[in-house]
């Protein structure tokens, strides 16, 4: 069995550390080596859904488009269902709509209203928590239908970005962190 160091240090080598992208002075951090990686990807589940393990999550709730990567892969291993969060204008059933703030200008995130039951308890899944605000947006849109948010956690935590603070006191889990 490898030590948990190795198995961070593992998948840290399959993200690719792209620079000036999406614009001059931002230090992407790429996911698709770890996604093309079957034991990357294996162990990345594994690491995001233990620690809610015996949680008795009812659903996970992943946001628009690779939180259903890897949200539908940790529902499966919890045995949870699936909710989506998605753009405006992608869900086709009556849906609620929470805006939030990006660094330059404002975007939204759509859930339908019928997805979750007041009560039954949430994960929220995505690959990375940066500033936090699609991470608040989804966890605002799950309470907002009276659900119970149990948990965050991310593949990849940007801690210099403080996003954590956005959704506090939410317990996140974070596997990989970057400052």
């Amino acid at each position: 069995m490898i030590g948990m160091r190795s198995q961070i240090e593992h998948l840290k080598s399959l993200i690719r550390d792209i620079p000036d992208f999406p614009k001059k002075g931002i230090l992407f951090r790429d996911i698709t080596p770890l996604l093309a990686d079957p034991s990357g990807l294996a162990l990345s589940i594994e690491m995001l859904a233990n620690p809610s393990r015996g949680k008795h999550i009812d659903l996970v709730v992943g946001a628009e488009s690779r939180g259903f990567i890897f949200g539908t892969a940790v529902a499966c291993c919890l045995s949870a269902g699936f909710v989506l969060v998605r753009k405006p204008g992608k869900l086709p059933h009556n849906c609620l709509r929470m805006s939030y703030d990006l660094e330059y200008g404002k975007d939204s995130l759509e859930m339908h209203a019928d997805s979750i039951r007041p009560g039954q308890r949430v994960l929220v899944v995505d690959d990375v928590l940066a500033t936090g605000g699609t991470m608040k947006a989804c966890c605002d849109l799950v309470r907002q239908v009276g659900g119970q948010i149990v948990g965050v956690a991310v593949l990849i935590e940007l801690a210099g970005l403080g996003g954590r603070g956005k959704v506090a006191p939410i317990e996140v889990h974070s596997i990989l962190q970057y400052e």
